[in-house]
């Protein structure tokens, strides 16, 4: 038996499933929905999960941005927009695909 933790994750998993039905994301949106959907979890576990699955493969960086805004850290918020990666097996959830749906389509109203 090997040692050391297994590769597989639940949480990362889920976060999986989520990108799927955004197509991109960055790790605070991607944070937001998942604790509508699934039990407690910090935001520090989702970004830990974002980086260990680019590590392996699960995910790859879209591209960064830096944002301007009014921030209680400054001026600027630096962005990454995670994709799915070659790695990744994605599940359908129909509460994560219905939730997407929503936030997707009061995007459009706002616009």
């Amino acid at each position: 038996m090997a040692r050391g933790r297994p590769i597989g994750s639940e949480i990362r998993q889920n976060v999986v499933d989520i990108l799927y039905c955004l197509g991109e994301g960055y790790g605070y949106d991607i944070y937001r929905i998942y604790k509508q959907v699934f039990p407690k979890c910090t935001s520090e576990v989702i970004y830990y999960h974002l980086r260990k699955g680019a590590k392996i493969g699960e995910f790859q960086v879209n591209e960064i941005k830096k944002e301007r805004g009014d921030y209680s850290w400054g001026s600027v918020a630096e962005k990454i927009y995670y994709v799915l990666g070659p790695e990744a097996k994605p599940r359908i959830n129909n509460n994560i695909k219905n939730l997407v749906d929503k936030i997707k389509s009061e995007r459009k109203c706002r616009k």
